[in-house]
């Protein structure tokens, strides 16, 4: 609905990223109230004028229509693609399902009362079944996962150690370079130095290609990472 994503999903649809998948909660509601009054964009075909597939009318209470759906999406066909879900907001809600009132508020201790009354829920709060957390319940494998990848990536290390170390720092770390402050100001300064008497939005590129002589490559070898075997 936000401008912004407009040109995302153009750009996304263009370059045919197929493995994306979004899902789209059509509820008809927003925090200021109905949308009817103000937002009559036809989505779907929205989607598919962007180059997406477009998948309508999915239950999105229905979790294996979902799961039906989502399978469909990973079919992989060239392009991306949006599952469009009709869901009542608040659902089981006797008062404020399908209003805005359970779009960014609290329900408040009648409403909530009145809504496990409503759906039959009669266990306490924080409360999950056995079954649910089970199938739920994904440490095992994740720790697995978790382990084979440090595992990978010492080896990545042990052959790669400057990349490595440069992995870390930018995507693990999510830190800038030791001399970061010095490249940042003396490429700022030689612009306003330069004093060009050019158009602003030349002049506000020049700031990138500036600091892009920063030693933070990170190159194409860090796809040999899902391919190194560990000792």
């Amino acid at each position: 609905m936000e401008g912004i994503s407009h040109e995302a999903c153009s750009l996304a649809g263009t370059l045919r990223l197929s493995k994306l998948i979004v899902i789209y909660d059509d509820n008809g509601i927003s925090i200021d109230g109905h949308v009817k009054h103000w937002f009559t964009d036809d989505t779907p075909k929205r989607f598919e004028a962007y180059g997406w597939r477009v998948l309508r009318a999915i239950d999105g209470h229905d979790r294996e229509a979902i799961g039906a759906a989502i399978g469909q999406a990973c079919d992989d066909d060239g392009r991306p693609t949006l599952i469009c879900c009709k869901t009542i907001i608040g659902k089981g809600s006797p008062n404020k399902a399908g209003t805005h009132d359970v779009h960014g508020a609290a329900l408040g201790a009648a409403e909530v009362a009145a809504t496990r009354a409503a759906l039959g829920w009669t266990s306490e709060p924080l409360w999950s079944r056995r079954t649910i957390r089970t199938a739920w319940d994904a440490r095992a494998t994740g720790a697995a996962r978790q382990s084979d990848w440090r595992h990978r990536f010492a080896a990545y290390a042990r052959m790669y150690p400057d990349l490595a170390a440069e992995f870390e720092r930018r995507v693990m770390r999510r830190a800038l370079p030791d001399n970061w402050p010095v490249v940042s100001s003396d490429a700022l300064a030689k612009v306003v130095a330069s004093r060009a008497g050019i158009a602003s939005r030349k002049a506000l590129a020049k700031c990138p290609r500036g600091v892009a002589a920063v030693p933070a490559r990170i190159v194409g070898r860090f796809g040999r990472l899902g391919r190194i075997e560990s000792d």
